[in-house]
C-alpha cells in the first residue's frame, strides 16, 4: 500500500485493516518461540519462517490478515535490520586479524559474483539471482530485505529467496557440526567456518554450539564480519543500477535505503563503546523478535506451488551458492590456520 508522509488520515484509516495481520503475527511469534525452546538447534527466526510458510499455504490464508502481514514484512523487518547494527562493533571485526578478514571478504565476493553468474547460466531471473547472492553471501533473510529495495524483482522472488536461504541455512546448520565431528575439526576452526559460511546469526550459533563456547564466540565474530559488508554491497548494487538507469522514469534508485543508513548509524553507536551491556542485550532480543515477526509474515507469501513452478533451477542455484561459500571459507580458514 502506497501512502505519502502527508497522508495522516489515510494512515489512521489503514490501521484497523492491518490489525488482523499484526495479531496473527504476534500469535505466530509466541508459537515459534515455543517450538524453538522445545526443538534443539531450531532458532526463533527459523521456526517463524517455517511457520509462515505453513500458514501461507493453508487454503483461504492469509485472507483478512494480508494487509497487516504485508506491513509487518516490510516495516518491522527494516526496523530489525536497523537494530542489527547494534550487534556490530568495528573493533570486533578488526580483532580477527587481516588474514581472517581477507578470507571473509573473499568468501563474500566470490559467493556473490559466482551466484549471480550461476543464476544467469541456469536461466534464473536477475532479480532472484541478486537476492539469493546477497542472502547467501552476507546474512540470510536480513540481507535480502536490505537489498530488495535496490534491485528489479517481483514480490514472489523475495519470498522465494527467503525460503531458499532458510532451507539451505538450516541444512548447513545441521550438517556442518556433524561433518566437523567426523573429520576431527577443532573448535576454533569449526567456529570460523560456521561464521564464514552459515547464513543467519542464530543458525551460526546453533552450528557452532556442539563444539563449545569457544567455537560459538569465534563463529559470531566472524559472522558479524560478513554482516559489516552488507552496506557496501547494497550501495554497490544501487550505484550499478543507477548507472544503468534502473528504477523507472521519475524514480531514482537509492544508493542506500534509509534503513540501511540506520543500520550503519547503529553500528557506529555500538563502536563507541558507550552503550551499556544491558541495553545491548535488550536490543539483541528485540532484534531477534522483530526479525522473527517479519520473516513469519514474509513466509506467508511463499507458495509451495510457486517454488515447484520455479523448478530445479532455483534449488540448483541454492546448492551452488552454498557450495561456493562453504568451500571458499573452508579453504581460506585452513590456509590461515
Amino acid at each position: 500500500m502506497r501512502m505519502s508522509m502527508s497522508a495522516g488520515p489515510g494512515v489512521v484509516r489503514a490501521v484497523p485493516g492491518r490489525l488482523p495481520g499484526i495479531v496473527v503475527t504476534v500469535g505466530a511469534v509466541v508459537v515459534a518461540s515455543a517450538v524453538a525452546s522445545l526443538v534443539p538447534g531450531v532458532g526463533l527466526v527459523t521456526a517463524a519462517v517455517a511457520l509462515g510458510v505453513v500458514v501461507g499455504n493453508v487454503p483461504g490464508c492469509p485472507g483478512a490478515a494480508a494487509p497487516g502481514l504485508a506491513w509487518v514484512s516490510r516495516v518491522v523487518l527494516r526496523a530489525g535490520v536497523v537494530l542489527l547494527g547494534l550487534q556490530l562493533a568495528v573493533g570486533q571485526v578488526l580483532e580477527l586479524g587481516a588474514a581472517t578478514v581477507g578470507v571473509v571478504v573473499a568468501a563474500v565476493v566470490v559467493t556473490f559474483a559466482g551466484t549471480v553468474l550461476l543464476g544467469r547460466a541456469l536461466g534464473v531471473s536477475r532479480g532472484l539471482s541478486l537476492l539469493v547472492a546477497t542472502g547467501f553471501s552476507i546474512c540470510g533473510a536480513s540481507a535480502i530485505a536490505a537489498v530488495e529495495g535496490v534491485v528489479d524483482r517481483e514480490d514472489e522472488e523475495v519470498a522465494t529467496g527467503v525460503a531458499l536461504v532458510t532451507v539451505f541455512g538450516s541444512l548447513s546448520m545441521v550438517l556442518l557440526p556433524l561433518l566437523g565431528g567426523m573429520w576431527g575439526v577443532g573448535p576454533e576452526l569449526l567456529g570460523r567456518v560456521a561464521g564464514g559460511s552459515v547464513h543467519e546469526v542464530a543458525q551460526v550459533v546453533a552450528a557452532a554450539s556442539p563444539a563449545g563456547a569457544a567455537a560459538v564466540s569465534v563463529a559470531v565474530v566472524v559472522k558479524l564480519g560478513r554482516v559489516v559488508l552488507l552496506a557496501p554491497l547494497v550501495a554497490g548494487i544501487g550505484l550499478l543500477r543507477r548507472r544503468r538507469g534502473g528504477g523507472g522514469e521519475g524514480r531514482r534508485v537509492p544508493l542506500l535505503p534509509l534503513f540501511v543508513v540506520g543500520f550503519l548509524a547503529a553500528m557506529a553507536v555500538r563502536s563507541t563503546g558507550l552503550v551499556p551491556g544491558s541495553v545491548l542485550e535488550v536490543a539483541r532480543e528485540a532484534t531477534t523478535v522483530l526479525l522473527a515477526a517479519a520473516l513469519f509474515a514474509l513466509g506467508t507469501s511463499v507458495r509451495v506451488r510457486g517454488l515447484v513452478r520455479t523448478g530445479p533451477r532455483a534449488l540448483l542455484l541454492g546448492v551452488g551458492s552454498t557450495v561456493l561459500i562453504t568451500s571458499v571459507t573452508v579453504a581460506g580458514m585452513l590456509t590461515v590456520a
